[in-house]
């Protein structure tokens, strides 16, 4: 079953993940914290907003971001004027579409992380004159290093299995748009069930790796809970 097909689609798979984890490591971790530490009255919009893909259907997600990402609407029209090529079915519609579906995946660890910091750390910081920045990177972020790895495991592991949104957004278009999981579909709809099943065993394997990794890492930073940070 080792097939160019095969591969191809694993590696367009890990690409998008990876792409997608290191995305969401950049505005997932400013998100979290903010969500954390701010007490005004939009914070919880925001975290509505960014709780949504999780109770929301993929397809149903999949489909307005097909219609944002269209060059009849701003945002797919400028993109095509940008770089030439539509955004829709597309690799970097994928990363934008993994992005916003896998982000609840990724902040909400990162806040699980940023409520285990030792609040007399962060006072013992600002005690010193440290300002919010500083204090953020030298005590906060080191200190809940372990939730991050474990929301960038857990981010990367999602967008291994995505597909409603995927499909939707990307179609599948092989090299391009053909992750694994519309593969395995595309050889379903075939009755190809040999071919089926090589990729869904290879991404059960993985999936699994990926949990125990993050149930460990859980383990390992443990589940204190402590009061909420407030800056001077």
């Amino acid at each position: 079953m080792a097939t160019p097909e095969f591969w191809q689609a694993f590696w367009l798979t890990g690409k998008l993940a990876a792409t997608t984890t290191l995305l969401l490591l950049a505005v997932g971790i400013p998100i979290a914290y903010f969500l954390y530490t701010s007490r005004t009255r939009t914070a919880p919009l925001v975290e509505a907003l960014v709780t949504l893909p999780i109770v929301l259907p993929p397809t149903v997600i999949g489909f307005y971001l097909l219609v944002l990402f269209s060059p009849d609407n701003p945002l797919g029209h400028a993109w095509q004027a940008l770089f030439g090529q539509p955004l829709a079915f597309s690799f970097s519609g994928l990363v934008a579409a993994s992005v916003v579906y896998s982000l609840p995946f990724a902040v909400q660890p990162f806040q699980a992380a940023f409520r285990g910091v030792s609040r007399e750390w962060v006072e013992a910081s600002f005690a010193l004159g440290a300002g919010r920045r500083q204090t953020f990177l030298r005590v906060v972020l080191p200190a809940a290093r372990r939730g991050v790895w474990a929301g960038m495991t857990l981010s990367f592991a999602h967008t291994l299995g995505e597909f409603g949104v995927v499909l939707m957004v990307g179609g599948s278009i092989p090299g391009q748009t053909r992750v694994v999981s519309i593969a395995l579909y595309d050889e379903v709809q075939k009755l190809n069930f040999a071919h089926a099943h090589a990729f869904a065993a290879v991404l059960l394997a993985v999936a699994f790796v990926l949990l125990l990794a993050v149930t460990m890492l859980q383990a390992r930073w443990g589940r204190a809970m402590g009061p909420p940070i407030t800056h001077p």
